[in-house]
């Protein structure tokens, strides 16, 4: 969608939010962190309160939001769980896969009103036109990854419309030294409290401890666990592939619930969160990864990958020596990107590619009526 739809600039939300921490100046620098109150939620007085979102620091709002903007799937999804309407905008519309919501009661997939931020290049003009009422965008990440943003941008959008308050805990950058890392849940927690919803959010919690625990019991033994290398196909008939390594962030947290371990993990091969860099058929030869998942550029049905990607792969000289290959053990892994309502999609479908004879194809491993109930506030 162009910025042409979205339709001409109104009234900024200066007025209704404010910055009190250290957000503009150091607590915008790589690295740095803002030495606002640690207090998570605090209330001001009747209507105002205020929520600390590391690296931002401590943001007051003297309404709850109404409307946001995410940086990416993982904090879309987020709000969304918490019974939100999707963001009005993210950095790209297309990382936001919501098939997952395919079977979630009341819960639309559609992304036809939701604005990629990103169209050669990231305009702060844009946000201006947005007027959200909050950005779950790491400053940080506006100032090290978009091209010609500066600290001045970030500080411009900040006091003409509203706070910059996320947290890249979806992957690690060479700016993240002394970074403070959010896991999922701790981060949706934070959504929460912007949108003073935290009952939802325990409710989540715990849908999602529950789940867990079912899902774990039935596991084999730890030592009868598969290893993966998770890659990213450079094109449909690859050649070369980005390997990410099974770090500790959130993309890779239905991974390490599933007691999934690294295929590379005894390796000097780097994660293309790191070097940007791609490996060919040699290594993964050399290594020979008993399973191949795939981060693709869109979801696909078990059949079009089947015939898109493992067809490739079997008529491949190189390809078609891996042992993973020969044993159809080559699947999808989705997006990077994960909330609450995505994770559990994503952990149902891994435990089902991976184990089997543990879970059925067909099964349903979490409620997905439970969700809407949450969502709607019927807790």
């Amino acid at each position: 969608m162009g910025r042409d739809s979205i339709g001409s600039t109104t009234p900024t939300r200066r007025d209704c939010l404010k910055y009190t921490g250290t957000a503009v100046g150091c607590g915008l620098l790589a690295g740095c962190t803002s030495t606002g109150s640690s207090q998570s939620a605090e209330a001001d007085d009747d209507s105002s309160y205020s929520v600390t979102i590391e690296p931002t620091g401590e943001v007051t709002f003297n309404s709850v939001p109404e409307t946001w903007v995410a940086e990416n799937a993982s904090w879309a999804d987020m709000g969304v769980a918490l019974g939100m309407d999707k963001p009005s905008a993210v950095v790209l519309t297309d990382e936001y896969r919501t098939w997952h919501y395919d079977d979630i009661p009341g819960l639309s997939t559609s992304k036809d009103d939701m604005v990629s931020l990103w169209q050669d290049g990231v305009d702060n003009e844009l946000f201006i036109e947005l007027d959200a009422g909050v950005h779950f965008i790491d400053p940080n990440y506006m100032i090290n990854l978009i091209p010609n943003w500066e600290e001045s941008d970030v500080e411009e959008v900040s006091e003409q419309v509203a706070p910059f308050c996320g947290n890249t805990s979806f992957s690690t950058y060479p700016w993240h030294e002394d970074y403070p890392y959010y896991d999922l849940y701790e981060a949706t927690e934070k959504v929460a409290e912007v949108f003073q919803r935290t009952d939802r959010y325990e409710a989540l919690e715990d849908l999602h401890s529950e789940f867990l625990d079912r899902v774990q019991q039935r596991l084999p033994p730890e030592s009868e666990r598969p290893e993966i290398a998770l890659l990213s196909p450079a094109s449909r008939e690859p050649e070369k592939f980005y390997l990410y390594r099974l770090g500790n962030r959130t993309a890779y947290k239905h991974w390490h619930d599933l007691g999934i371990s690294d295929a590379l993990d005894d390796t000097d091969i780097p994660s293309f969160t790191s070097d940007r860099g791609t490996i060919d058929y040699e290594p993964l030869l050399e290594y020979d990864p008993e399973i191949l998942m795939f981060y693709t550029d869109k979801h696909w049905t078990r059949s079009d990958f089947q015939d898109t990607f493992h067809t490739f792969l079997e008529d491949h000289s190189a390809a078609s020596r891996l042992t993973a290959v020969q044993n159809g053990d080559v699947y999808p892994a989705g997006g990077m990107y994960q909330g609450p309502i995505i994770n559990l999609s994503k952990t149902e479908r891994a435990a089902k590619q991976l184990f089997p004879d543990e879970f059925s194809r067909d099964e349903q491993l979490y409620d997905r009526q439970r969700i809407a109930d949450i969502r709607s506030g019927d807790i």
